[in-house]
């Protein structure tokens, strides 16, 4: 582990090497450290692993450290600005970080600054979007750190979930609602059963009124097409008599208007009865060449034996947004989920846990740029390319 953390820094440091011109200030990087992540240990992960590396690297670096649950959100409305945001923790923090950034007045100007994310928590689900596997955790903290350092970035896609009451709560993987959400809640009480904590939980979970059937209304919007990248490099500015030509033309002989025929959205309905409903985005499966935004949204079948229910509950907490054969999936760029009243149970978005209400998902196509590894990035594009 020391070898490892002694090469990382040996290459920061050559970032921290390079001379910078007199007039370019120091680049500030904000991290947001959730210290009670990981049962308490990411603070300590973070100092021996993170902090040297992005010291070395010649960064204006301010740590933020969250005291409580929903702190981020609050502390990223005071924010000023800052050319890069760190997010070091695991799901929940990432959730509450992107959820402060995109509430604020001034999210179109501030959901362009990059974010780089430290994984620290217990769930880590964007690090096997971001960053080579590896089973090893120093090395794996240690080359997210650098990741940030090279500077590669991808665009994600951001679910906008909205109550009727609340403010829009924002998600990177998704929301899931159901059975195996509500077992995998309860898989930490069964601890003293080693490897067969999770295969427990779900058994015990049968016990309840069977069949599981959680019914409600879809309402969704079919895939969007996803219009051409902005150039990030803005066009130069045009002389003076240029600008001054356009601008007498434009006076003397006015653009017509003409009213622009808007297309009514194709809303299609659906009474669902299911085991469980899971809305993800694509993060997952990231595709950069792809030419349609959407969602997955997969209702699976109510129709499940106790068997399968235990053992595809072990699979799920591997992969929380499988969609097992048998289920409808359907791909949306919104969607209205309706509830009928008096449901209890509660909603898993990005692993956090919210009280099951009626709720609008919208999905946001690339709306947030995060630095991953290079090799990654190479590969996503060697893979679009075949």
């Amino acid at each position: 582990d020391n070898l490892l953390r002694r090469a990382a820094c040996q290459e920061a440091q050559a970032f921290g090497d390079e001379l910078l011109p007199a007039n370019v200030p120091l680049k500030k990087a904000t991290v947001f450290l959730n210290p009670a992540a990981c049962k308490g240990k990411a603070g300590n992960l973070f100092e021996k692993n993170a902090a040297p590396i992005l010291h070395l690297s010649g960064l204006d670096v301010t740590v933020v450290k969250t005291d409580y649950e929903g702190q981020a959100k609050k502390l990223l409305e005071l924010m000023e600005n800052t050319d890069l945001i760190i997010i070091a923790g695991g799901d929940g923090t990432v959730q509450e970080v992107i959820t402060g950034l995109l509430r604020r007045t001034d999210e179109a100007a501030f959901s362009k600054i990059p974010i780089g994310f430290i994984p620290l928590g217990k769930t880590c689900t964007l690090s096997h979007t971001l960053y080579p596997e590896s089973t090893n955790r120093v090395q794996h903290i240690t080359n997210a750190t650098l990741a940030i350092l090279k500077g590669e970035t991808v665009p994600l896609d951001v679910l906008q979930i909205k109550g009727e009451k609340e403010q829009p709560v924002f998600a990177v993987s998704g929301l899931r609602w159901g059975s195996y959400r509500d077992a995998g809640v309860k898989v930490s009480k069964y601890w003293y059963l080693g490897p067969l904590k999770a295969k427990a939980a779900h058994f015990f979970s049968t016990f309840k009124e069977w069949p599981q059937k959680h019914q409600a209304a879809l309402m969704y919007v079919g895939p969007t097409e996803r219009p051409p990248e902005e150039p990030e490099e803005k066009p130069s500015r045009p002389p003076l008599y240029v600008r001054l030509y356009r601008r007498l033309r434009l006076y003397w002989s006015p653009p017509k208007e003409f009213p622009q025929e808007v297309t009514p959205e194709d809303w299609e309905e659906l009474k669902l009865s299911t085991i469980e409903l899971s809305i993800a985005t694509r993060n997952r499966q990231l595709d950069l060449t792809r030419t349609e935004d959407f969602m997955d949204i997969c209702i699976e079948a109510d129709t499940v034996s106790k068997g399968q229910f235990v053992h595809r509950g072990s699979q799920k907490m591997r992969d929380p947004h499988m969609c097992p054969e048998g289920s409808q999936c359907i791909q949306a760029s919104r969607c209205i989920l309706q509830l009928p009243e008096g449901t209890e149970g509660s909603f898993g978005i990005d692993n956090e846990e919210y009280e099951a209400m009626p709720v609008e998902v919208k999905l946001l196509p690339r709306k947030l740029r995060f630095f991953c590894d290079p090799r990654v990035r190479e590969q996503m594009l060697q893979a679009a390319v075949q």
